[in-house]
């Protein structure tokens, strides 16, 4: 993504483009400027100048709800809308980088937007989940497969905001599809409470794994307000089809085994 020439090459010849890739740390990095906001922000921007030059007519760009929810102005108890941004000194003080990356990136993407007047629509989903193709955890199979695999006898029994990566796709065709589709769309089923994902599993034949056995009580977690994108036409599938499908995968792919 930092090779502008190859970002160029790939683009060439296209009508529409989907930029989906930017690092995901799963813990800390060493030097995060280099490692995760450097790829998110100029590999975004790269993405973006070589669209321009290849008359693409519309960018769907994937961002994140750590985009949205890092905002320590946003009201209390009100459900997050396409309004709030993470605050970037926020996210620098806390040495969130990822959320700063997403943020300062779908940033940029809107300024050249307005700059060049190229066609950008960004979709923000909350932890993607769902049937991998490849056998390499990615980071958000590895936050999701922490609630469930027991690494510890009790956990935080809080909401979890979690989208299935077909749905995601739909939300993406979406976007890029419908004419009347514009700025930026929050992408997220109903959130969903650790001790239910696990009650969800056992039911599905899946009783043998090591859960969690003991749920404190936690009343924190965000709420997303999707009704933009659903005014598009986006449905999600129960959470139960979600769960069921990526645990039949991870096992196929040897993850659990």
């Amino acid at each position: 993504m930092l090779d502008y020439s190859s970002v160029a090459s790939a683009v060439a010849g296209c009508e529409g483009v989907f930029h989906v890739a930017s690092p995901v740390p799963y813990g800390q990095s060493s030097n995060p400027e280099a490692d995760v906001i450097a790829p998110a922000v100029t590999g975004t921007l790269n993405v973006l100048k070589a669209c321009k030059e290849a008359e693409v007519k519309r960018v769907v760009v994937v961002s994140s709800v750590s985009a949205v929810f890092n905002n320590p102005n946003w009201p209390k108890g009100k459900a997050f809308t396409e309004d709030s941004w993470s605050d970037e000194e926020y996210c620098r003080k806390n040495e969130e980088w990822y959320f700063l990356s997403k943020t300062l990136a779908e940033h940029e993407a809107f300024a050249y937007a307005a700059k060049t007047g190229l066609d950008i629509v960004t979709i923000c989903p909350s932890l993607v989940i769902g049937p991998l193709m490849q056998r390499t955890v990615n980071t958000s199979v590895k936050v999701f497969l922490s609630y469930i695999k027991g690494d510890q006898e009790t956990v935080q029994n809080g909401f979890k905001n979690l989208v299935d990566v077909r749905d995601v796709t739909d939300a993406l065709l979406l976007a890029y599809e419908n004419p009347q589709a514009s700025g930026r769309y929050l992408c997220n089923s109903p959130p969903i409470r650790v001790s239910d994902i696990v009650n969800i599993l056992i039911k599905s034949s899946f009783p043998t794994y090591t859960y969690p056995k003991n749920f404190v009580e936690f009343e924190g977690g965000y709420t997303y307000d999707t009704e933009k994108l659903r005014k598009l036409g986006w449905t999600y599938r129960p959470m139960e089809e979600t769960l069921r499908d990526s645990i039949e995968c991870y096992r196929r792919l040897g993850i659990l085994n």
